[in-house]
């Protein structure tokens, strides 16, 4: 029973996962996106802390665990979900930006091999290229007309975070208890943010019931749900056929996107979907 669970906790994570994108559009008309960060980092870390306390969770043993743990909560959280969100907020559709976040196979393919010593197949080559030409087509299909650079290299740099964090975490801190775990990670985070909000945005809030669902969402599903997920794959599977479910996110938050906040895409860029989907098969076949 809990082998067949385990075999869905990927594709659980990817559903889950992609929602991430429809809460920050859902609630970033509403504040600023360092602000909304911050204030689910604080959340989340509260909730972990009662859980670990609650359940005499183990803690790190060492320093140099919290600082690896820490490092790559700052990659994984604070440069990714920074990045996602001020894309977001400065018009990036949600779906193109799980699609400039979903190069992150490719890329780790490459520091898997480079870093980890992993072997990536020729397959596994072939697939990964498909899914970056169809992210590529997505995107020139879109660059010029909703949006521009100025929302296009928050997302790059969106991409390279949770690249390098997955990398990280997989070669220094493959294992750690994920309520511990999680509070080690995200309290780094949430002073890195904390002080960019400080210098840089004005800390309005426009307290609506979509934000209110929206920081909730994101805290509980995401947060907890998600990012507790992504932790266990790191540990049970190897790096590259983690960050090929990247590439089965961007269909789903169209479909979310398609559905909640009427974003379209055109015939080419449904081809890039369907070549993402192909290249993901052919990368975890």
């Amino acid at each position: 029973m809990t082998d067949r669970f385990s075999r869905a906790f990927p594709f659980l994570f990817v559903v889950l996962w992609s929602t991430g994108f429809i809460g920050a559009r859902l609630g970033l008309p509403h504040i600023e996106p360092l602000t909304f960060l911050l204030i689910r980092y604080l959340v989340v870390i509260g909730c972990m802390v009662v859980l670990a306390l609650a359940f005499r969770a183990p803690w790190p043993q060492t320093p140099s665990a919290w600082l690896h743990i820490g490092i790559a909560g700052l990659l994984m959280h604070g440069v990714y979900l920074g990045g996602v969100f001020i894309a977001i907020s400065k018009g990036l559709p949600a779906g193109v930006a799980s699609l400039v976040v979903g190069v992150q196979p490719l890329l780790t393919a490459v520091g898997a091999g480079w870093l980890l010593g992993e072997t990536v197949l020729k397959r596994q080559w072939l697939g990964l290229l498909l899914g970056l030409a169809g992210v590529a087509l997505v995107v020139f299909n879109k660059i010029g007309g909703t949006f521009g650079l100025a929302a296009l290299v928050p997302a790059v740099a969106a991409l390279i975070g949770i690249t390098a964090g997955t990398l990280y975490q997989k070669r220094f801190c493959p294992s750690f208890d994920w309520r511990t775990g999680s509070v080690a990670q995200f309290v780094p985070t949430a002073v890195v943010t904390g002080l960019l909000a400080w210098c840089f945005e004005t800390g309005t809030i426009d307290w609506t019931g979509e934000l209110v669902f929206a920081l909730g969402w994101l805290v509980l599903v995401l947060s907890l749900g998600a990012v507790s997920l992504l932790n266990w794959l790191i540990r049970n599977s190897n790096a590259v056929n983690i960050a090929s479910l990247f590439y089965l996110v961007p269909p789903c938050t169209a479909v979310f996107a398609w559905l909640l906040f009427g974003e379209t895409f055109t015939g080419l860029a449904l081809l890039g979907m369907v070549l993402t989907v192909w290249g993901v098969y052919l990368a975890r076949k």
